[in-house]
């Protein structure tokens, strides 16, 4: 039970009835509600613009820094463009949600913004005229209704206290009939005062009860005065839940894309694309581009030259890396010979792929600085500066004396960058200078 005071009135409410005095405020206060709570769904819409806008932003990074991975590596024919479908479905989605985040902040942002400006009026003095509005017209509605029930508590007040006064008078009169030390004349003022409390009784009760008549009289006007100012309230109220209503059925079409033409569209193509992809036309074009289909420069007899010696030993050596038989080379593990492939990075050529993959940053090609566009593993390496510190791929013997010889794992300096035939030129560690392999190995990073 709440117990609330109205100084407007000066009468103690001891029930928690909206008809008791000052107990309207509640209805007041809704007022003031609506307008914070316009700007709660403001804020909730903001939000969400900025979650979308954000994951658009993911979105397209992501399809960017992929679709540069899958062109720059090993893939290729149908299932790369069905791969790269991927990434375009991603720039689609976020060219759809960042189109939401424009219909949240344009249109719903901005008309619950232009709602709450018309429906609220602030007033220089602080709040909001239809807060006063209400107050005044409850307080005034309450006023006289109150007026009488103020001339009732007093009237009870008065009352219970004669009868108290009367209570004490009738004790003290039947304690002096006992009492052989007063004398006549004491006794009669004993009885005249119990005589004037029960006047007092049935005067106080009688106004009392007048008051509370007139109370009874006066209620019903003011039922129908204060039921007149809570419909008031209410209308205002309705405008407001009303107005809620439909701007979130519009935020609702706007953040569903299951209806949107353009959104079923981009699956629709997303698989044709990847139903395209045709591992017997891969395979054809790979045979063809880079296996036997391929045309070849067969030997034929050649006349020894001395100025040409140099360079006829190291074309040999050029083939051989490129899948003819070199001879002298071991491999370690499972790990095969290099391939020469038109489309194939410096990643395919200078890193060995681990055999699992892991979600895990320590095991991910793709982790770290990569995942931010800062470095990408399948970029062309850069023109390498003289003394660089390279790590065996594979294990090669030299077949001249002017070759180095290694094991898979071995560090070794490269003090030339790679010729046109594919060789660089290193020194080991125990200070021996030659030539190997350029695709045998490996910057350390």
């Amino acid at each position: 039970m709440s117990v609330t005071y109205d100084d407007s009135v000066g009468v103690e409410v001891s029930s928690d009835s909206f008809w008791e005095v000052g107990n309207y405020k509640r209805t007041v206060k809704r007022i003031d509600d609506g307008h914070r709570l316009c700007n709660d769904l403001m804020n909730c819409v903001h939000e969400r613009a900025r979650i979308e806008k954000a994951y658009a932003q993911q979105l397209t990074e992501w399809a960017r820094r992929w679709k540069q991975l899958v062109e720059k590596g090993p893939q290729y024919g149908t299932v790369e463009k069905a791969w790269n479908a991927i990434m375009s479905e991603a720039e689609k989605v976020s060219e759809l949600h960042l189109e939401v985040k424009a219909s949240l902040m344009n249109e719903d942002f901005e008309k619950i913004k232009n709602w709450q400006k018309e429906a609220f009026h602030k007033q220089m003095m602080g709040g909001f005229k239809e807060t006063r509005e209400a107050e005044d017209g409850f307080r005034k509605a309450q006023k006289p209704w109150a007026k009488k029930l103020k001339e009732v508590e007093a009237s009870k007040k008065a009352y219970h206290a004669a009868c108290k006064e009367e209570k004490l008078a009738v004790s003290r009169e039947s304690n002096s009939k006992a009492d052989p030390a007063l004398n006549p004349e004491q006794l009669r003022k004993l009885q005249d005062k119990v005589d004037k409390c029960k006047q007092d009784v049935l005067k106080t009760k009688e106004k009392y009860e007048k008051s509370l008549k007139e109370l009874d009289q006066g209620t019903p006007q003011y039922m129908e005065n204060m039921e007149q100012v809570f419909e008031q309230c209410q209308q205002f109220e309705e405008k407001r839940l009303r107005f809620f209503r439909e701007v979130l059925l519009e935020v609702q079409k706007h953040l569903d894309l299951s209806n949107s033409p353009s959104y079923k569209n981009i699956y629709r193509e997303l698989e044709q694309n990847i139903q395209a992809a045709d591992a017997v036309e891969d395979l054809r074009w790979f045979r063809a581009n880079h296996g036997p289909g391929m045309s070849m420069n067969w030997p034929q007899f050649e006349e020894w030259s001395a100025d040409l010696n140099r360079t006829l030993s190291r074309r040999e050596k050029k083939k051989a890396s490129d899948g003819v038989t070199l001879t002298g080379i071991s491999q370690t593990g499972d790990q095969a010979l290099p391939h020469k492939h038109s489309s194939v990075s410096s990643y395919e050529k200078t890193q060995s792929y681990p055999t699992e993959w892991s979600d895990e940053e320590a095991n991910n090609p793709f982790s770290s600085t990569d995942a931010n566009g800062d470095s990408n593993p399948f970029d062309e390496d850069a023109t390498s500066a003289t003394e660089v510190r390279v790590r065996a791929l594979y294990d090669y013997e030299g077949q001249e004396h002017d070759e180095l010889s290694f094991k898979a794992g071995d560090e070794l300096t490269k003090i030339e960058d790679e010729d046109e035939q594919g060789w660089c030129k290193g020194r080991l560690d125990s200070g021996h200078v030659g030539l190997y392999p350029a695709n045998y190995v490996e910057a350390i990073q």
